[in-house]
């Protein structure tokens, strides 16, 4: 029987949200009955924010954004570290119906002016230590009225440029502690997000009240099972779709604990919070992932309480996952979202898991497999991957096109190619502007890496298409070694030879330090084609 991938369609569950409805009130309404626990800890100082203050500051927040004149659906940046001060400002423009625009902290003075030309933000909000890299812009965009540290709670107010900079603890400090919720829809334009840049120029995201709390019940509630008693820790940040999810809503939808490291994790940043704040459930990354296997200081099985992991952000290598599974006796979770999902809507399930493939649709989202022709892809058959649910963006700000091209009706282009096995596990092929026409067969880029990362000299890598001699494209490879170990180009080709079809081998390959990478571990193959 040619079944085609329509026939693997997950059926929504049913998520009732009223009309009238904030997020940020239903958030924190839903722990109004355990307001000494904590809801977010400081990994660093060790501060804590039980969600009894966070209510309160929150409400504080939402009434100082009023009284400095922030209408309704006017737009603040919020440019901070993971500090439990995120949380409360972030919640608190929802709460006055001010649209928070969140940005990834480590970019540019040049990309965080796009940013704030781009959304015509009238507000900032900035961590004391980032703010050098906006000195040059506050006075300079017209549109930019109100500037809020956060960081040292003794700073006075400064001036610069004629811009009066204020300090964010004092701002809530002077604030009664009344209850301030604006009169919001679930279908009103709430946060933004832009998109990461893996493939070019951010792209500003934008999603409404209910995306929230829909990603919170059909992801993790329906999959990862989080409950009251869950301590959480996320390596990617709050600033982007996956760490948002992570780390705030899906926490505060059940009341659990979240851990917050301000700085960029490594290796060891993560294997003391493990050890120390014992979370139960850790989000990574494939890249984090290989680096804590690869560290002989990684804590032993005993020393850590997890009982989940998730990956995103890349395909997890199965060797990855199997390592690791053995090294601590946890699943990891590998899943696929997006910015424009707001997170994920396809993942392995506990006790489901199929290391290499990317589990099954996530309830509550639909998926198909589209060819080149524009019709269901058969099952096996490599495509395009289009999502249907309920959380998806309702564009790009500024970018008709682009939108036009991503959100089709009903669904959501994601750019990923995918095959789907017979009982429905769906298989990561690469993006489509990354994928390899060889001899007029479609390459997965994806599946030689997975193949070169069994090797056991290699730690990293990335393929792309190159042109030879004949103007005929080939993959070629960039590989990370481990420490201390050595492989040869021909050892390489071999390798894969051994394992793949032979023409999808690597025909060049060059050893390099790093891989040019997102902040949130996308490896950059247009940087790799610019080489």
């Amino acid at each position: 029987m040619n079944l085609s991938t329509a026939d693997h369609r997950a059926q929504p569950p049913q998520i009732t949200i009223p009309r009238r409805y904030n997020a940020a009130h239903d958030l924190l309404a839903r722990n109004a009955a355990w307001p000494d626990k904590t809801a977010f800890i400081n990994a660093v100082s060790g501060d804590k924010l039980s969600y009894g203050e966070l209510v309160r500051q929150s409400h504080q927040f939402a009434s100082a954004l009023r009284a400095q004149g922030f209408a309704p659906e006017s737009r603040v940046l919020i440019a901070m570290l993971d500090t439990p001060d995120w949380p409360v400002v972030f919640l608190g423009c929802i709460l006055a119906g001010v649209v928070p625009v969140a940005a990834n902290t480590l970019l540019t003075t040049a990309d965080f002016e796009f940013m704030l030309r781009d959304s015509r933000a009238q507000g900032l909000l900035v961590s004391d230590v980032l703010l050098p890299a906006f000195e040059p812009l506050i006075g300079h965009i017209d549109t930019l009225k109100t500037v809020i540290v956060a960081g040292d709670p003794e700073t006075n107010d400064l001036s610069l440029n004629s811009l009066t900079i204020q300090p964010l603890a004092l701002l809530i400090r002077a604030q009664p502690a009344t209850e301030l919720v604006a009169d919001t829809c679930a279908d009103d334009a709430c946060f933004w997000l832009y998109s990461s840049g893996s493939t070019g120029a951010p792209k500003g995201t934008v999603h409404l009240h209910s995306h929230l709390i829909q990603t919170a019940e059909l992801y993790g509630r329906g999959v990862l099972g989080i409950a009251h008693s869950d301590v959480v820790y996320s390596a990617a940040k709050l600033f982007f779709a996956y760490g948002l999810g992570n780390a705030l809503t899906f926490p505060m939808a059940v009341g659990a604990t979240t851990v917050l490291l301000p700085a960029r994790p490594t290796p060891l940043d993560v294997f003391i919070i493990l050890k120390n704040f014992k979370p139960t459930i850790f989000y990574g990354v494939p890249t984090l992932y290989a680096a804590l296997l690869a560290d002989p200081a990684r804590p032993a099985k005993a020393d850590v309480a997890l009982r989940l992991c998730t990956s995103a952000g890349e395909a997890l290598p199965a060797e990855i996952g199997r390592q690791f599974t053995d090294a601590y006796g946890v699943e990891i979770l590998d899943g696929i979202g997006s910015t424009e999902m707001l997170h994920i809507f396809l993942s392995n399930r506990p006790g489901a898991v199929r290391y290499g493939t990317t589990g099954q649709a996530v309830p509550g989202y639909a998926l198909r497999i589209v060819g080149d022709d524009g019709n269901d892809c058969a099952v096996g058959d490599i495509g395009e991957l289009h999502i249907s649910g309920p959380t998806s963006a309702i564009m790009y700000w500024n970018s008709r096109a682009k939108t036009k091209a991503t959100f089709a009706g009903d669904w959501t282009k994601s750019g990923d190619k995918y095959t789907l096995s017979a009982d429905g596990y769906y298989t990561y092929g690469g993006r489509s502007d990354d994928m390899l026409k060889v001899g007029g067969i479609y390459v997965s880029p994806f599946e030689v890496e997975a193949c070169l990362m069994t090797h056991p000299a290699v730690f990293e890598v990335a393929v792309i298409g190159v042109q030879d001699a004949d103007e005929l494209v080939k993959p070629k490879a960039f590989v990370v070694l481990k420490a201390g170990q050595n492989a040869t180009t021909d050892e390489l080709k071999l390798h894969v030879k051994q394992h793949l079809a032979p023409y999808k081998y690597p025909r060049w390959f060059e050893f390099v330090a790093e891989l040019p990478k997102t902040a949130t571990g996308k490896i950059q193959r247009f940087k790799l084609r610019q080489l």
